[in-house]
């Protein structure tokens, strides 16, 4: 079993995909962040801002790792499922 979850989680990003993730991942928050300091409002309205923001960059990422593990869960039950029927059908030879 740890060999098949092995060959089944082996889909890896290019490095270049990667770098280019976590850049715009950092430029987006940050330039959000300096937009929201630099604001012509009162502190209380900054402060509501950057929570939002927080709580925004928080649940995306939940979102992303739900969407994922929800994926990758169907994908296994649908590998485990093929396996069964193909154990079946190799039990059961019409031709004998």
């Amino acid at each position: 079993m740890g060999r098949y979850m092995q060959q089944f989680g082996s889909q890896k990003d290019s490095n270049a995909w990667v770098i280019q993730t976590w850049v715009a991942f950092i430029l987006s928050l940050s330039m959000t962040t300096v937009g929201v300091v630099n604001l012509p409002v009162s502190s209380w309205v900054k402060g509501f801002m950057g929570m939002g923001l927080a709580f925004s960059v928080g649940s995306t990422f939940t979102l992303a790792k739900t969407t994922r593990d929800l994926h990758e869960s169907r994908r296994l039950n649908a590998r485990v499922d093929e396996a069964k029927v193909e154990k079946l059908l190799s039990q059961h030879d019409i031709l004998k």
